[in-house]
């Protein structure tokens, strides 16, 4: 017998670990400011991104409305399901995390601006840093709410995986940027968005991690 199956172990007889409550909190933060800090380069770069995220986007670049008041709104029909499907704690995380990532979104800008970024790069880094925090949020049971309560749900009940559902429905999304960006925007909205959802394909499967 090899080496490698000697080590072997079935992830069903691996004892699961809780998250302490401080756990989740320094999640919470550290997740949402990733996040913050992700959505804070595709707005310097006139980006945009999937989920509500991405439908705040749209509302700001077409009303000028606040990102983070478009997005704090868009997800409270979101909690009634969140409340059912998924659970008192879940829910309240998820409000928690919504209301820090649009705290977070509206006071970086007074503490940090961009001199120059360039839009390939904002997609690129901007998608991997939405991408992580999100998966330290979903690992702590805890989401950004709107979309991303229906793909988690999705996923434990289903076992569709959340990071190609997401991809769908960002797709989706972003191309109705169209409507208020040009080409070059909308398909370099387009590579952040893979790049984001990447990220949790790779790394969030069902299985894999076994806090919760």
């Amino acid at each position: 017998m090899s080496a490698a199956a000697d080590t072997a172990i079935n992830a069903d007889t691996l004892p699961v670990t809780r998250h302490r409550w401080y756990e989740d909190i320094q999640a919470l933060v550290i997740g949402t400011l990733f996040v913050a800090l992700g959505v804070v380069m595709f707005g310097t770069a006139g980006l945009l991104t999937g989920g509500t995220a991405g439908i705040a986007f749209l509302i700001h670049y077409a009303t000028g409305v606040s990102f983070s008041l478009a997005f704090f709104v868009i997800n409270l029909p979101f909690y009634v399901f969140a409340w059912k499907r998924m659970g008192q704690a879940f829910t309240a995380k998820t409000f928690a995390a919504v209301g820090l990532l649009s705290l977070f979104v509206h006071f970086l800008p007074q503490g940090l601006h961009f001199d120059f970024l360039s839009r390939p790069l904002a997609a690129v880094l901007g998608g991997l840093l939405c991408g992580t925090g999100m998966l330290m949020l979903f690992r702590h049971r805890a989401s950004l709410g709107g979309l991303n309560v229906l793909v988690l749900y999705l996923q434990e009940r289903l076992g569709w995986r959340a990071g190609k559902v997401q991809m769908a429905m960002d797709a989706l999304i972003v191309l109705g940027a169209l409507m208020v960006a040009d080409g070059e925007r909308v398909a370099l909205s387009v590579l952040g968005a893979v790049v984001l959802n990447m990220t949790l394909t790779i790394n969030h499967r069902p299985g894999r991690y076994m806090a919760i």
